[in-house]
C-alpha cells in the first residue's frame, strides 16, 4: 500500500503538472464514470492537498479525493507518450495543457463538495499526518495513550486514526531505528520512546520524499542478519489484518 512519502511525493508530481490549470477529464473505465468525476471537467484545480495517504485535489466547490490502496498508482505522462498500463484500467485522466495524470485502480475515487470534507467520515476520522509541517508530536503520543493499551506497537502504527500515513514499510523501519520492539504492548512502551518511534518515521519519510522514493531499507524484506548487530531478522503478521511486521530480534527490546 502506498504510504505517506509515496502519497507526498504524487502531490508534488500531479502539482507540477496540473495546479492552476483548466483540466480536461476522461473516464476510459466504468469506476471513474461511477464515481461522477465527469463534473470535474473544465473547472481549474486550484491546488492539492496531501493528508496521510489519501490525496484531495481542490476544484473549488468539489474535490476529488483519491485513496490508492494496495494496487493503484498516479501517474503523469506528456501528452501522446505511450502509458505503461492499458487505458482500459485508467480510473481517471486529468488532462493539463501539456501533461496527463492517470489514476489506475485504488478502492477510493470519489467527488465530494468541499464544505463537506472536515466532516466526512471517511476523513474526519484521520489522525495527525506525519509528514505535515506543523505536526505536534506530543498530541500525536497522547492520541495513543488514549488508545486500548494492550495493542501491540506495531499494530497501533498502523491505526490511521492515531496518525495518518505510517505503512507497513516504515512500521518496521521506525521500530528497527528507534531499537523498540513492534511486539512490545503500548502499555510497556515509554512516552519517550514512543516519541522516538513516531520521530524515526517521519524523518526516514521526509528523506524518502527528497530522495525520489529510494530508500534503503534495514529490516523490511530484509534477508540474511540484522546489518546493525548480526542478529537474526523475524517476520510474520501481526494485528488484526495480519500485516507482516519485520524487526531485529536481538537488539529491538
Amino acid at each position: 500500500m502506498a504510504e505517506g512519502d509515496t502519497i507526498l511525493r504524487a502531490k508534488h508530481r500531479l502539482a507540477d503538472a496540473l495546479v492552476g490549470q483548466s483540466i480536461a477529464v476522461a473516464t476510459p473505465n466504468p469506476r471513474g464514470r461511477a464515481a461522477g468525476v465527469e463534473r470535474l471537467d473544465g473547472r481549474t484545480l486550484e491546488g492539492i492537498d496531501a493528508h496521510g495517504k489519501h490525496l484531495l485535489f481542490d476544484f473549488g466547490d468539489l474535490v476529488l479525493h483519491s485513496h490508492l490502496g494496495m494496487s493503484g498508482g498516479w501517474h503523469v505522462y506528456p501528452r501522446a507518450a505511450r502509458w505503461r498500463r492499458p487505458r482500459s484500467s485508467a480510473w481517471v485522466v486529468l488532462g493539463g495543457e501539456r501533461q496527463d495524470a492517470v489514476q489506475f485502480g485504488g478502492p477510493t475515487l470519489r467527488v465530494l463538495p468541499a464544505s463537506r470534507v472536515a466532516i466526512d467520515p471517511q476523513l474526519a476520522r484521520l489522525g495527525p499526518d506525519i509528514l505535515a509541517p506543523d505536526l505536534d508530536l506530543d498530541a500525536v503520543v497522547a492520541s495513543f495513550r488514549a488508545a486500548d493499551q494492550s495493542r501491540t506497537l506495531g499494530d497501533a502504527l498502523l491505526d490511521q486514526r492515531l496518525t495518518a500515513g505510517i505503512g507497513n514499510i516504515f512500521k518496521s523501519e521506525a521500530c528497527f531505528g528507534a531499537r523498540v520492539d513492534p511486539w512490545r504492548p503500548l502499555s510497556q512502551v515509554t512516552d519517550e520512546e514512543l516519541r522516538t518511534v513516531l520521530d524515526q518515521a517521519r524523518a526516514q519519510m521526509l528523506n524518502a520524499v527528497k530522495a525520489g522514493g529510494r530508500h534503503r531499507f534495514a529490516v523490511y524484506k530484509h534477508r540474511g542478519p540484522c546489518g546493525r548487530c548480526r542478529g537474526p531478522v523475524r517476520h510474520r503478521g501481526q494485528g488484526d489484518a495480519n500485516r507482516t511486521t519485520w524487526w531485529c530480534e536481538r537488539c529491538q527490546v
